[in-house]
C-alpha cells in the first residue's frame, strides 16, 4: 500500500545519539544537589527505566523523590527542586534536532502526509514537549509515560497511527531501533527502516535491536525518498 503518514522515534532518531558519557554528565548534575553518589543515582536511573518510561512514578519530581528514597538517602525538598531543575536542563540540552529534520519533516508534510512521533520517554520529555519547535511540526504524538505502554506494545503502535488518520499497514516508521522498535513496527503491518547515521554505534539506546537485517537509511533526508 502506499504510505499515507510517516511516523518518527525521537531520541536518537530526530535528534542526534547520546553516548554513555553525556548520560553520565547529566546524572552528576542531578546527583550533586542530593549528595548522592553519581554512579549510584545513574544505576538508579537506569534501573528505574522501564518505569519511569510508563510513568509509573509520576512526574519528575515524584519520580526522583522516590529514587532518592531507593538509594537509601532523605529526601530534602530544596534539595530536591535544584536536582529536578538540574535534570531539566539537561535533558532539554538532548531535545535538540539533527541538522536535517526540520528540513525533512516540513517536506513529508508539504507533500501532503502527516508525521507522527512515537517516543519511549520519561516525563522530562512530556512535560516539555508543548514548548518544543518540534511539536509544530507534528501532527500527532504519542509518548509512552502518558499512555502507559512501551514499545514494542502493538497497541503504541496502532495509536499513533489513528492519530494520523491512517492503519498501521499505510505507515512508514523511521527509528534509531531502540525498544526494539523496528520489529515491533512492522509486526503491526507498519514498513520499518533503520536510522542508521554517523553516530548511531555511539548511541546508548535500552534495548537496541543492534541485530537489524530489515531496510536502512543513513540520514533523515533520505526518508523523502521513500515516499
Amino acid at each position: 500500500m502506499p504510505v499515507s503518514a510517516v511516523v518518527f522515534d525521537f531520541f536518537g532518531t530526530l535528534t542526534p545519539s547520546t553516548p554513555s558519557h553525556v548520560w553520565d554528565d547529566h546524572a552528576a548534575r542531578s546527583a550533586a544537589p542530593l549528595g548522592i553518589p553519581v554512579e549510584t543515582w545513574r544505576a538508579a536511573l537506569d534501573v528505574s527505566f522501564p518505569e519511569r518510561a510508563i510513568g509509573a512514578l509520576g512526574g519528575l519530581t515524584e519520580t526522583f523523590r522516590e529514587l532518592v528514597r531507593r538509594c537509601g538517602h532523605d529526601v530534602d525538598e530544596a534539595a530536591l527542586a535544584a536536582a529536578c531543575a538540574a535534570r531539566m536542563t539537561a535533558q532539554r540540552e538532548l531535545f535538540l534536532l539533527r541538522d536535517d529534520a526540520v528540513k525533512t519533516l516540513t517536506e513529508i508534510r508539504a507533500r501532503g502526509l502527516p508525521v507522527g512521533v512515537l517516543s519511549d520517554c520519561s516525563a522530562e520529555l512530556a512535560e516539555s514537549w508543548l514548548s518544543l519547535p518540534l511539536a509544530e511540526l507534528v501532527d500527532g504524538v504519542v509518548l509512552s509515560c502518558e499512555v502507559g505502554r512501551r514499545k514494542p506494545d502493538p497497541e503504541l503502535f496502532a495509536l499513533i497511527a489513528a492519530r494520523l488518520g491512517a492503519v498501521p499497514q499505510e505507515c512508514l516508521y523511521v527509528g534509531d531501533g531502540g525498544g526494539h522498535e523496528l520489529t515491533g513496527a512492522s509486526s503491526c503491518g507498519m514498513t520499518a527502516y533503520m536510522l542508521r547515521a554517523h553516530d548511531w554505534a555511539g548511541n546508548d539506546a535500552h534495548s537496541r535491536e543492534t541485530d537489524w537485517s530489515g531496510p536502512a537509511v543513513r540520514s533523515l533526508s533520505e526518508v523523502l525518498d521513500l515516499l
